[in-house]
């Protein structure tokens, strides 16, 4: 157990190095990229904690991302709010209307969850057009871009601080939620995925915890959406379409999705994938991430998580026995 923990540890602090010091080796334009990796991260942590911990399925956190990122548009352009504020006011008007839905969801399950979390997927553009007088319509909205604090002028650039940022954030949520799920706030929501009837013989208030689950998910998506808004200076409609609803669950699934460490995998798929499919064949991109997503699904059916993690904690029995022997 304690080798367990101390390779944990370990791991921890090697991640935390590499990111720190891994804008000083790569061009600015590469850490822009590995700023909207953590972005996705981050809302892919939010699956991770509704589907993966708790059982609820969602098909619908890209309508999370577009109140994240146009709550720092509006207030922002409109208002001229800093975003050091801006941003956590759209995790919590995200958390807000997540508690709602969470609410509602009470009342479904399974493939009608999804159903209704997709429909609010696919009607998310079209009512961020119909506001036009706060949203900009089609037009969308331009954002002021995100600039080094004045002491950092000439150490970062734009891109880097804001990479930073993104890690930093990233980093905390992630010990928050590790922290969180591994007491009895964990054990709860895992109750309820498992067997929602030994879990209220338990004692557990199901519609507490659900409801709990769907408005922190929802929060981590509109942290998600506020960063890549400011990394992209812009908000359109055309953004946030049940595409994105549908890659974020692809890369939940595929990094892991019972794994907190597998939306780390899950951010980048969501950022590189489309990328090289793009290149393989600019004609149709869609097949071959389409046969991508198919052949990952059948080699690799729990994730590329936890592939990771089987075949350590196969090479680590092998050297206890080897070591026995």
């Amino acid at each position: 157990m304690k080798d367990t923990s101390f390779g944990r540890y370990l791991g921890v602090a090697l991640v935390v190095a590499i990111v720190a010091l891994l804008p000083r080796f790569i061009p600015s334009y590469a850490a822009f990229e590995l700023t909207y990796v953590g972005a996705y991260a981050i809302g892919i942590l939010g699956l991770t904690i509704l589907t993966g911990t708790s059982g609820q399925i969602s098909l619908g956190h890209g309508a999370f991302f577009a109140i994240g990122g146009y709550t720092v548009a509006v207030l922002g352009q409109k208002l001229g709010v800093p975003y050091w504020l801006s941003l956590p006011l759209a995790a919590l008007l995200s958390g807000i209307i997540g508690l709602g839905l969470g609410l509602v969801a009470l009342r479904l399950e399974g493939i009608y969850l999804a159903l209704a979390t997709f429909a609010l997927a696919v009607s998310t553009p079209s009512t961020l057009k119909h506001f036009r007088g706060l949203t900009g319509g089609s037009q969308g909205l331009v954002i002021a871009p995100l600039e080094a604090p004045a002491p950092l002028h000439g150490v970062l650039t734009s891109e880097q601080w804001l990479y930073y940022v993104t890690w930093l954030l990233a980093g905390a949520l992630f010990g928050l939620t590790a922290f969180a799920l591994s007491g009895r706030l964990g054990r709860a929501l895992r109750a309820l995925r498992d067997n929602e009837v030994a879990a209220v013989s338990f004692g557990i208030d199901p519609q507490l915890h659900k409801t709990l689950a769907f408005g922190w998910s929802a929060a981590y998506a509109g942290v998600a959406g506020a960063i890549v808004a400011i990394a992209t200076a812009f908000v359109s409609p055309d953004t946030y379409t049940v595409a994105l609803s549908l890659s974020l669950v692809t890369g939940a699934v595929l990094g892991g999705i019972d794994l907190l460490w597998g939306a780390l995998i899950g951010g980048a798929i969501v950022e590189f994938l489309p990328l090289v499919v793009q290149k393989v064949n600019p004609a149709a991109p869609s097949v071959v991430y389409g046969v991508a997503l198919v052949l990952f699904m059948i080699f690799l059916p729990g994730g590329i998580g936890r592939a990771i993690r089987s075949t350590f904690t196969s090479l680590r029995l092998r050297g206890t026995q080897h070591a026995r022997s």
